[in-house]
């Protein structure tokens, strides 16, 4: 009897250890979650920035500038040139209009041939000079398919009109030249070189007489030009002073 109650005793007093040491556990982990730390940090800590609020005012927030900031120079865009659109040419061109063929007429030529004064013997001018009547001229045409030798004679003027001939027309007028052939004064007639008088001188187109009246036909041949010619005192006539 007295080992059960000592028995007991002992097994009542390993249960109140066993529940002092669960209470003490207890208080020591609400003493470590209640109580702030030994080692507090010892900076501060660092706000956070502020935000930055947009507001639609004229005026403008000067920002702090960058400390040592890289200035970069700005990037420009390469340049090109334009596309031009490729010119295509015309998938057909249009006929080339032929011009029209000029008719083709007779030839007359005329001219005036001159006696010079004996104190300009030698000068190409007309100064002092003087109609020269029936002196003679020749028209000469190359022309190989009809070679044409024509002559003309002034009249009281000076002046001669070579006819049209038949085998002559606009088309062969380029061959043909005019040049002095005689004069009737033997006091003038040595043949000068004024206006290709002696090498001979190229037919001129010139103007056709106008119409005598409004109903009258206009001339069935062109007109050219040659000279004026001119004879002069040769050197062995003595020139009166």
């Amino acid at each position: 009897m007295a080992s059960s109650s000592l028995l007991l005793s002992i097994l009542v007093l390993i249960s109140c250890l066993m529940i002092k040491n669960v209470f003490s556990n207890d208080i020591n982990d609400n003493v470590s979650w209640t109580q702030s730390p030994h080692h507090a940090p010892s900076y501060q800590p660092v706000a956070a920035p502020a935000p930055h609020h947009h507001h639609h005012h004229h005026s403008k927030v000067a920002s702090p500038p960058m400390a040592h900031a890289p200035a970069k120079a700005p990037v420009h865009a390469p340049v090109h040139s334009p596309t031009k659109a490729p010119v295509h040419p015309p998938s057909s061109l249009p006929a080339p209009v032929a011009s029209p063929i000029p008719a083709r007429k007779l030839v007359a030529v005329q001219g005036v041939v001159y006696c010079k004064a004996c104190k300009y013997k030698g000068v190409d001018t007309l100064l002092g000079a003087t109609p020269l009547q029936g002196a003679e001229v020749m028209l000469t045409c190359n022309n190989t398919k009809y070679p044409l030798r024509v002559k003309g004679t002034t009249d009281k003027n000076g002046y001669f009109f070579i006819k049209p001939v038949k085998t002559l027309t606009t088309y062969g007028s380029h061959t043909c030249r005019v040049s002095l052939l005689t004069s009737p004064m033997a006091t003038c007639n040595a043949p000068t070189n004024l206006h290709a008088g002696v090498k001979g001188s190229l037919l001129v187109p010139g103007k056709n007489p106008p119409l005598s009246t409004p109903d009258a036909k206009p001339l069935p041949y062109e007109v050219f030009n040659v000279g004026p010619f001119a004879f002069e005192p040769s050197s062995k006539t003595p020139c009166a002073h």
